[in-house]
Parts: C-alpha cells; sequence; structure tokens
C-alpha cells in the first residue's frame, strides 16, 4: 500500500495496482483482499490503493505506473447505498472507512476513480469490477438520476468490466495483459465480462437488445430488455447479449462458471491476516471488521431469486459450497488467533440454510428458466445440505477453543417447514441461535409478497410455531428479528396499513425497517421505474414520492413519538382514524417478545441486543401425544 511497503519487498512497480473505495481489510469478506490475495497467489506484485483523495490524481500515484493494469471497484457496497439513504439523505457514517468516517468515497466511485486513474497514467488499461459495476454492466435505471444511464463500461471508459464473482476472469484478464505486453491486448469473449465493440462487431449468436436510445425512453422497450437479460444469466447455457450505445455495441459475455470447489477452498486457505493495515490503527481501525471478524464463508450464491435482491444478477443463483475440512480449517486459523473469545459468530453466506444445497442442473452450469427452487414450492429437485450441516456445526463446536459456533447471517424461513427439516430446525435452535435469529418475512401480505417473489405469510407463521417448538424442546427463550421493506413496488398504504395492525395486535415495535432502494437491474428496480411486474406483465402501485415512503414507514414504526403527524395524515388519507387508539395502545406498552408460553412473537433487533445469548428454561417432561413441551 506504500512505496515503503514495496521496497521492503524489492519491487520497483507493481503488475497490478487496485483501486478501492473501501478501507483495506486483509479478511476474506472483502472482495479486495481476496482478489489481491489470488493475484498473489498465482505470482502477481500487487499494489493497494485505498479510498484515494479523488479531487485530483496525486493519490493515484502513490505506488507508481503499473506494468499491466489499474482494477477499479466503488468497494463492498455501492457508493450509491454508502453515501445516501434511501431517502436520498447524506449518511453520517460509512463503515467501511477507518473510524467510520463519513465522506471519504466519491459518489459514483468506479467513474471517478477510472478517469483519475486515467489521468495519472494514460495509456493503463482499466478493469473494472465489484457490486456497482457489476449491477450497472448494461443500460439501467438509475434512482440517482431517475433515469436510464448507459453501461458503466462506457460512462467510465474502461477497458473492460467485470460482472459477479470475478476471480477466474480477473486472472485471465491480467495473463493475456502480460502475453501480449507491451501490445495491446485482446480481451473480447472472457466469460463474466462486458467489453465494447463496434457497429456489426458482435458475437453472431449473440441475443439483440434493445437499443440503449430506446429501453432511455420507453418502458416497454426497458421491459424486453430486461426479460432478455435475465434468460440469460446461466453459466452453462447462457448466450452473450449485444446492446447498440450509439455507434459502440455493449457485449456481455456469458457468466463465468461457478467455481469447484477445490478452487474455492484454495481461495480461503490463502494467507490472509484478518485485520486491518496497520494504518488505520491511530483512527481505532475499520468498523465493517467487527461484524465479520470471527465469521466464515461456507458457500456463495443463493436460489432464493428475491425480486429486491442483487445476488441473482450478481452471485448468482448457483449455490457453490465449500467443503467441510476447508471451513473446519478456517476456524482452526481463527480459533488459534491471540484475540479470539471463543465465539465464531457465523457459519454462512447469503443464506445461512442453503449450505450444500444441490441441483444436477447446478453441476452442468444450470437452473431452470421457468420456475423457481424455492417458490411456489420447493423443487424436488433441490437437495438441501442437512445433514452436512449439521455435522459440520458440531465438528466445530469441539475444535480447542471454540465455545460457540452462531449462525449470523439470515435463514430461508420457508426451507424450515416441512417434516423433513426438523433436525436441522433443532439443531439450530439448540445450539446454533445466539439468542437472536434472523428471518426477512418482508410484509405479511400476499399480494406484495408474491411480486417480492417471497412465500406467502402462512407459510412464515408456520416457521414461527416450528420455531418455538423447538426452542421449547432446547429448554430455550429465544427471539425473532425480523426484517421488513417499506414502499417494496406493489405496496400502497393499505398494504402498509394491513402491516402495521399485525405489528401493532402483537405489540411489536421494529427497528429493522428497510426503506426499497431499486438495485440496478433487479425485477424490483424494473418494476420500480415501468409500473409493471415484468413476469406477469399486469401494472404495480409505485410509492414514487418522498411523502408516501415516509407515510409508510411512519405506519410501521407506529411506536415513534417523531412519527404521530405522519400516522395520522396516513390514517386520514386512508380514512382510517378509527385504528389510531390501536396503535397509541401498542406504542405504550411493554414490546412483547417470546416470554409467553406461547412462543417467540418477532421484535426489532436494537430492542433485542441485550439478548446476547439465548435464556435457558427448565426442561419439562413432554405432555401427551402432543409431543415435548
Amino acid at each position: 500500500m506504500t512505496r515503503a511497503e514495496m521496497e521492503t519487498l524489492g519491487w520497483d512497480r507493481c503488475d497490478v495496482v487496485l483501486i478501492s473505495g473501501d478501507a483495506y481489510v486483509d479478511h476474506p469478506a472483502f472482495g479486495m483482499a481476496l482478489l489481491g490475495r489470488l493475484l498473489e497467489r498465482h505470482g502477481w506484485r500487487v499494489g493497494v490503493i485505498a479510498q484515494p483523495g479523488w479531487q485530483d490524481s496525486e493519490d493515484f500515484q502513490a505506488l507508481g505506473r503499473p506494468r499491466l493494469c489499474f482494477g477499479v471497484t466503488a468497494g463492498n457496497v455501492d457508493s450509491r447505498i454508502a453515501n445516501l439513504s434511501a431517502g436520498k439523505q447524506r449518511r453520517r457514517r460509512d463503515d467501511f472507512s477507518p473510524g467510520g468516517r463519513a465522506g471519504l468515497r466519491p459518489d459514483r466511485a468506479s467513474i471517478v476513480y477510472a478517469n483519475r486513474a486515467r489521468e495519472a497514467y494514460p495509456g493503463v488499461p482499466i478493469v473494472l469490477g465489484g457490486l456497482e459495476a457489476s449491477l450497472r454492466r448494461l443500460a439501467h435505471y438509475d434512482d440517482w438520476d431517475d433515469r436510464v444511464r448507459r453501461s458503466l463500461l462506457l460512462d467510465a471508459r474502461a477497458d473492460i468490466l467485470v460482472y459477479g464473482m470475478g476471480e477466474r476472469p480477473l486472472l485471465e484478464i491480467v495473463a493475456r495483459l502480460a502475453a501480449a505486453d507491451p501490445a495491446p491486448a485482446d480481451l473480447s469473449g472472457i466469460r463474466g465480462t462486458v467489453t465494447a465493440v463496434g457497429a456489426g462487431e458482435a458475437p453472431a449468436n449473440a441475443v439483440r437488445l434493445p437499443r440503449y436510445d430506446e429501453v432511455a425512453s420507453d418502458p416497454t422497450r426497458y421491459l424486453e430488455a430486461h426479460r432478455l437479460g435475465e434468460r440469460e444469466l446461466a453459466p452453462g447455457d447462457g448466450k452473450p447479449l449485444a446492446q447498440p450505445h450509439g455507434d459502440r455495441v455493449v457485449v456481455q459475455w456469458p457468466p463465468a462458471p461457478p467455481l469447484p470447489q477445490a478452487e474455492l477452498d484454495a481461495l480461503y486457505e490463502l494467507p490472509f491476516r484478518r485485520t486491518w493495515h496497520p494504518r488505520y490503527d491511530a483512527e481505532g481501525g475499520v468498523p465493517a471488521l467487527e461484524t465479520v471478524r470471527t465469521s466464515i464463508t461456507a458457500h456463495r450464491g443463493c436460489c432464493g431469486d428475491c425480486a429486491f435482491c442483487a445476488i441473482t444478477a450478481h452471485q448468482g443463483r448457483i449455490v457453490q459450497s465449500r467443503s467441510e475440512g476447508s471451513i473446519l480449517a478456517e476456524i482452526r486459523r481463527v480459533a488459534g488467533q491471540p484475540d479470539f473469545k471463543g465465539t465464531i459468530t457465523d457459519i454462512g453466506g447469503p443464506t445461512a440454510n442453503l449450505y450444500g444445497a444441490r441441483c444436477k442442473r447446478w453441476d452442468r452450469g444450470r437452473f431452470c428458466h421457468d420456475r423457481g427452487c424455492l417458490l411456489p414450492e420447493r423443487c424436488p429437485h433441490l437437495e438441501l445440505g442437512y445433514d452436512a450441516a449439521i455435522r459440520l456445526y458440531r465438528q466445530a463446536a469441539r475444535i480447542p477453543g471454540v465455545k460457540h459456533v452462531f449462525l449470523g447471517s439470515g435463514l430461508r424461513f420457508d426451507l424450515l417447514t416441512a417434516d423433513r427439516d426438523r433436525r436441522y430446525l433443532e439443531q439450530i435452535a439448540a445450539h446454533q441461535v445466539s439468542g437472536l435469529l434472523k428471518v426477512a418475512p418482508e410484509h405479511c401480505d400476499d399480494h406484495v409478497l408474491a411480486l417480492m417473489n417471497k412465500p406467502r405469510f402462512a407459510v412464515y407463521e408456520e416457521f414461527l410455531r416450528r420455531f418455538r417448538a423447538a426452542s421449547r424442546k432446547a429448554g430455550k427463550q429465544q427471539y425473532v428479528v425480523n426484517y421488513f421493506i417499506a414502499s417494496h413496488p406493489g405496496s400502497s398504504l393499505r398494504e402498509t396499513l394491513k402491516l402495521a395492525l399485525y405489528l401493532a395486535k402483537r405489540r411489536i415495535k421494529p427497528e429493522q425497517i428497510q426503506d426499497f432502494i431499486p438495485a440496478p437491474m433487479t425485477r424490483a428496480a424494473c418494476m420500480y421505474h415501468t409500473g409493471v411486474d415484468p413476469t406477469t406483465g399486469r401494472r404495480v402501485h409505485v410509492p414514487r414520492s418522498l411523502k408516501e415512503r415516509r407515510l409508510q414507514r411512519a405506519l410501521l414504526q407506529y411506536d415513534r413519538p417523531a412519527n404521530r403527524k405522519l400516522l395520522e395524515a396516513a390514517l386520514a388519507e386512508l380514512d382510517a382514524l378509527h385504528v389510531l387508539p390501536k396503535f397509541l395502545a401498542a406504542a405504550g406498552s411493554r414490546p412483547r417478545l417470546d416470554k409467553s408460553p406461547r412462543g417467540p412473537v418477532p421484535g426489532g433487533a436494537p430492542r433485542l441486543a441485550k439478548a446476547k445469548t439465548a435464556k435457558r428454561l427448565p426442561a419439562r417432561r413432554a405432555r401427551g401425544p402432543r409431543g415435548r413441551a
């Protein structure tokens, strides 16, 4: 990260310089560290410029001219999310910056960094990557500007853009650049990348998407482009996509194939120090590390395909799991660190209980385009890895120094409602829940849930019944932390009132309310922009105005005194002021957690934050044919 460090290594210059909007943390949960260590393992000299000042190009010259390329990323999160709230207010904190300081990364960081790197060293190839670039690889709706923007590849004037999990594409890019050096390299045809070609130069088998100017001006053409693009996300049978932008054609090459288990294991065996760079010590370090310091990534990808979630467009629907031996070896390394306190905070991924999940089609890099893996019902061809997961959790708990093995990632509750799931649910209820179990019902209205591509609310209630039974069997009092979304397409004030009344009736005062943000390339963003569900072609209500979004949030956070006027305004608009006393009574009551014999009722995370471990209840004997108490 510094010239002094280069001199210590005896380097005159770097092969690749990675530029990131995050502070540098050498931990496998941070993409910059993962890719940097991978390049290092393959013999390349890698430098990192973290959070450079972007007012001029001075910081971009800190490590000199790279021999092969600059790799540019906005960081672990999109710079729009890092810098702005859902209401587009400036955030006061950035956990990926030293000391949590805000303002250390620019808006549209990928574009700004690419321009400054080009200014610092003209002619050096620029490779874009990371979540921000991945979700903006084609023409996309951008809620910053409330319009459709061009591919980020063109706006940043980069040579190539890597989308998805970029290990294999990046290695191939660097190898091609090195083989051609000093001549320009041909970077076309690399899976998991996007390039730009001249008119008439797109591959013959490419699926032609509507032109940028058409999708920017006509919502129906945007819908068509979205539908065509969604069908080419499977690595095994996806075709290239070609979308004209003026006199250039942006070509998205098929997705990179999933990493074989051996390659995935090798990634996490790289020599990470699992801490931030020493330059941040004086500022107290990087807060984002604390949530993952003793967590273990067990798998990547998610077959849930939620409409609002970017995982499908980025990591993909195919779940890739590490081997049991690799995970246990990493836990031993973590347990051997001098500051380890005995708790593994997570063995997870996008969805904790999808570890070890398999489908025969996934083995060929494919998945079904005309049906989901989980909805409307769980596909019979989906094999869950519950037996392997239980064995993994139990072996991890036996490692010397490990006192607790928890699941900090969220779970798919609809995969825990069948009798065949009982053994796994009882295992995690007894040993893997730290007192708080994260689940995401998102809403209670089945129409809104269908648009989200989430299970019916009755499924969630069945899960609660089974979870409380499993907790009672374990002799524990445990809590459920729920995540809800306000202002999702399809959710009007009336549907939000339905959810608010559900919460008030149960005296739930949720803090975890997420205002919907249309992440580019997601189905929900397409709905938000066009007002049409791309799956059914039906029109949906879209809460666009700041006023309606505030009213929806006030309904769900009815207990806050600052929301009283907004709550009354929302009820007046719905001609429902007669229910105001119900909200006031619930707001004035103590939050009901899960201390009643009826079992857990979901509550907000901050109000439950003190429950670090589950409370032990006296064991009771089974009572008759209904089973164990």
